[in-house]
């Protein structure tokens, strides 16, 4: 690769950053999913206290509002993609960055760069919370487990979030995007997981909880991390080259 194109695509991916960065509707998704996620765990936690207090593992208690966290990562996903055709400035963005498939790529890396950091540090809370809250009737776990379980939180919500994000470039529009997402995992997901048993792991959902949640030893054909990991990657994966391919194709 020459220093021209390096110089290139520094420069697409900076640009995307910065408008990820300067986005208010951004900042506001995730402090209000920050704000969410410790409500929620502090309600799970005072549950806990409530209940069995001496079989609750802190990680469990931690981890318990991601099924409703993930609602602010696809949210995210969403805006990042979608929030350009609202006032018409992807026009602008091709008309400066006519590189559609580096600049659709950019924008999901420069996503990837901003969610990481915001999903270990909401996840991680939410750990952090339950230990002080629990720790003294908690069962106890190793740190490197605690390390382990949070960086597959982490990266099944950035996975989310770039799944979104794909979904967001293919339909345009944030309210259709915001509907087929929400109405999958929260409805669709859950219906199909008592309707197909034998393949929902396969769901980009179901394989992704792998990723930070220690399978029952009773349930039937469980996915290791690396296997859920490998699965929720390929969706994302899928969808991304999908609408890369799509982006190119068709007009502004």
């Amino acid at each position: 690769m020459s220093v021209s194109s390096r110089r290139k695509i520094t420069q697409i991916l900076g640009a995307e950053l910065d408008k990820l960065i300067t986005l208010p509707l951004i900042w506001f998704t995730i402090m209000g999913t920050f704000i969410i996620n410790l409500v929620l765990t502090r309600a799970f936690t005072s549950a806990g206290l409530q209940g069995a207090a001496g079989t609750q593992s802190i990680l469990n208690i931690g981890l318990a509002s991601m099924g409703y966290l993930q609602a602010g990562f696809i949210i995210l996903g969403i805006l990042a993609t979608c929030s350009e055709y609202t006032g018409g400035q992807i026009r602008t963005t091709l008309t400066t960055i006519p590189w559609r498939g580096f600049q659709l790529s950019a924008k999901h890396l420069a996503l990837a760069i901003i969610t990481i950091p915001v999903a270990f540090i909401i996840a991680a809370s939410g750990v952090l919370y339950a230990f002080i809250m629990m720790r003294d009737t908690a069962v106890v776990i190793e740190i490197d487990i605690m390390i382990k379980t949070i960086a597959g939180a982490t990266g099944y919500l950035t996975l989310t979030t770039l799944l979104s994000a794909a979904i967001g470039a293919l339909l345009r529009r944030t309210t259709p995007a915001l509907v087929v997402l929400l109405g999958y995992y929260f409805i669709v997901s859950p219906l199909l997981r008592d309707f197909l048993p034998s393949s929902k792991n396969y769901f980009p959902d179901t394989a992704g909880s792998y990723m930070y949640m220690p399978p029952s030893s009773d349930e039937i054909n469980v996915l290791t991390p690396m296997q859920g990991t490998g699965i929720s990657m390929l969706w994302t994966l899928i969808f991304i080259t999908v609408a890369i391919v799509f982006y190119r194709k068709r007009d502004a």
